[in-house]
């Protein structure tokens, strides 16, 4: 049978015997501190190991503080739970700190719960009932209505084996966290151990974590560590799995680098860090004072406690709201947050919980106030996974796997069902590992055809546009686009020439405005055979604009209607037909200098050029001071 591991916390006001119930289930005492010894609180998280009797279900219990001044270390480790042990004191019934946790766990969106009043052995029977119909009545209509009610006293033992059962067939049905999620374990505590270093502990909300695996430490710039030794309750483990209590010995990263708040990961690519973030809010019903825009808040999620302020779109202030108020907090410094997670808002000063809810864009930016804002909002917030993944291709135009994974806050094998399924529907499409949408495939193709479009027309002499240069020109990872261009060139929609991409119905011209005078350069250059003059006399005769020079010099040499003779002289090609078979009939497989000038009649000027544009060709060779002829011409 499969492992399973859960995590279930003990809220409650201070005094209300949650410390007791832990040590009366587990035979640990979670207070550790001398401070908490003398003055008999809980101050940190205090942790114990509940063995049931079925030994596949691995189960730590967390003990948070219960006095108001520990709300950060109480919702530090209520955060990570799966399933909450409400405690009620026999002899004082519901207290502040009863109803605060409560509303800290509603809006966590901690399901399972079970209500436990302790200290039954300090009241009598009349008593009791009393607090048990209190109880009940407190939590009717509540987010725990359903949950059980279970009479215990902790010293003596009474009702703690009921208890026990109760745990175990409640967590049958609770669900296993993600073990084959990507790796993330926020910190709750940070120490250090004499002899052994840095040790820190919290409970892994995703994935697993193996001795001498290497990991990073977010936020900021990712420090790399290693897993020295892992503790699952003060038994070394080779594996610690998500759902598990969990302490790891790291080394690499010094204590001074670690904080409470800071969240271990193995691939950092996998989760956001954020400061802007965009929340669904649920306020509570009872909040003494208004929340005013820009308010400075204290934002609670994981082990996080930050500081910043609360933005709002639709409203300056709020006190009472029934409906979830779509908003943003931009805290003071960022923080590794997922879409789904969970958190908690309570005011900066005077201090009081002001409500929770969960984050629907861990990336937020900086929206304008109004309608428009809130109805982005509420499609992210509505949207399914689906409709996320496709939602966020088109926004974003081209993202990587893992950046997918850390923007939705998705499992890989969710994620990978997604993608296959909308790339199957045609929706999504996968190129050179980015994956996009079919409509940016349209937009790239229609943004690039009517690039080389508008270039054939400014530049009708030009092969088309240099490669390069044309995935330089557009936002598309050149990569991709390389490949998307070969793609349209197998189809037979582009052609490429050398480096040059053209339109495939696309051929270089003489701009009909120019033709003419073209023409009559090319006539020109031919009638003046070898002899030809500068390049720039023939187009300055013409009246050809300078800017289309250097165009129709390549446009000539590219289509072999002439032939670059020096870097100021162009001869026609047909001349150059003519001028080697002349040669080639008065001369033998070799030949001098004397012979090429003879059977030419030309000055040397133009003898060295043309004997070397020949050598270029292939035609001839030197050999020594001589020349070889290679290939006569017919």
């Amino acid at each position: 049978m499969k492992k399973r591991n859960f995590t279930i916390g003990m809220a409650g006001h201070i005094d209300h015997g949650k410390t007791a119930l832990t040590k009366a289930l587990t035979k640990t005492d979670t207070d550790r501190l001398k401070e908490e010894k003398e003055r008999k609180i809980s101050i940190e998280l205090g942790f114990a190991p509940l063995k049931l009797k079925d030994t596949d279900t691995h189960v730590s219990i967390v003990d948070v503080p219960g006095h108001e001044r520990f709300i950060r270390q109480m919702i530090a480790g209520v955060a990570g739970i799966d399933l909450v042990i409400i405690t009620v004191a026999a002899d004082e019934g519901i207290m502040p700190q009863t109803k605060e946790h409560i509303d800290i766990l509603s809006l966590l969106d901690i399901k399972q719960a079970m209500i436990v009043i302790t200290k039954i052995d300090k009241v009598d029977h009349e008593l009791l009932e009393l607090v048990k119909d209190d109880v009940q009545q407190f939590f009717q209509g509540s987010y725990f209505s359903q949950s059980p009610v279970i009479l215990v006293d902790s010293l003596s033992g009474k009702g703690i084996s009921e208890l026990k059962e109760r745990i175990e067939v409640q967590l049958k049905n609770t669900p296993s966290r993600k073990s084959h999620s990507p790796f993330r374990m926020p910190i709750d505590q940070v120490f250090t151990m004499k002899g052994i270093g840095s040790v820190v502990r919290g409970t892994i909300y995703e994935g697993t974590i193996r001795k001498g695996e290497r990991f990073f430490v977010l936020p900021g710039q990712a420090k790399e560590a290693k897993a020295r030794q892992i503790q699952v309750h003060n038994q070394e483990v080779e594996e610690a799995f998500a759902g598990q209590r969990t302490a790891i010995n790291i080394s690499g990263v010094s204590r001074e680098d670690l904080d409470r708040g800071d969240v271990l990961v193995k691939n950092p690519m996998y989760f956001e860090e954020s400061d802007t973030i965009d929340l669904s809010l649920q306020l509570l019903e009872d909040i003494k004072y208004p929340v005013k825009q820009r308010a400075p808040i204290k934002f609670h999620s994981g082990a996080n406690e930050v500081y910043g302020k609360i933005v709002f779109f639709d409203r300056n202030e709020v006190q009472q709201a029934k409906e979830e108020i779509l908003c943003q907090v931009r805290l003071q410094e960022p923080i590794v947050i997922n879409r789904g997670d969970r958190f908690i808002l309570r005011r900066a000063t005077p201090v009081e919980t002001l409500g929770g809810g969960w984050v629907i864009n861990p990336d937020g930016e900086k929206y304008r106030f109004g309608n428009e804002t809130i109805q982005k909002l509420q499609q992210l917030k509505e949207g399914t996974p689906e409709s996320l993944v496709l939602q966020l291709l088109q926004e974003e135009k081209w993202v990587e796997h893992a950046d997918l994974m850390r923007r939705l806050s998705l499992s890989q094998t969710a994620l990978d069902h997604i993608l296959h399924e909308q790339i199957e529907k045609g929706q999504a499409v996968q190129i050179e590992g980015y994956y996009s949408t079919s409509d940016i495939i349209k937009e790239v193709k229609a943004h690039l055809f009517s690039k080389l479009s508008a270039f054939h027309e400014d530049y009708p002499l030009k092969e088309g546009v240099n490669k390069p240069e044309l995935l330089q020109s557009d936002d598309t990872p050149d990569n991709v686009l390389e490949k998307l261009i070969n793609q349209w060139i197998s189809e037979k929609e582009l052609k490429q020439y050398q480096q040059y991409i053209s339109l495939y119905s696309f051929s270089p011209a003489m701009p009909p405005e120019w033709q003419k005078r073209m023409e009559n350069v090319i006539h020109h250059i031919f009638e003046d055979q070898i002899q030809v003059k500068e390049w720039i006399t023939y187009l300055e005769k013409e009246g050809i604009p300078k800017e289309l020079h250097e165009d129709f010099r390549n446009f000539l040499i590219s289509h072999k209607m002439a032939y670059p003779l020096t870097d100021k002289h162009l001869i026609h090609s047909r001349t150059l037909d003519v001028q080697a078979r002349r040669l080639s009939e008065n001369t033998d497989e070799y030949f001098t200098l004397k012979e090429a000038k003879e059977a030419w009649d030309i000055s040397r000027k133009y003898l060295i050029p043309l004997l070397e544009l020949m050598d270029a060709l292939h035609f001839t060779e030197r050999v020594d001071g001589d020349r070889r002829w290679i290939c006569r011409p017919n």
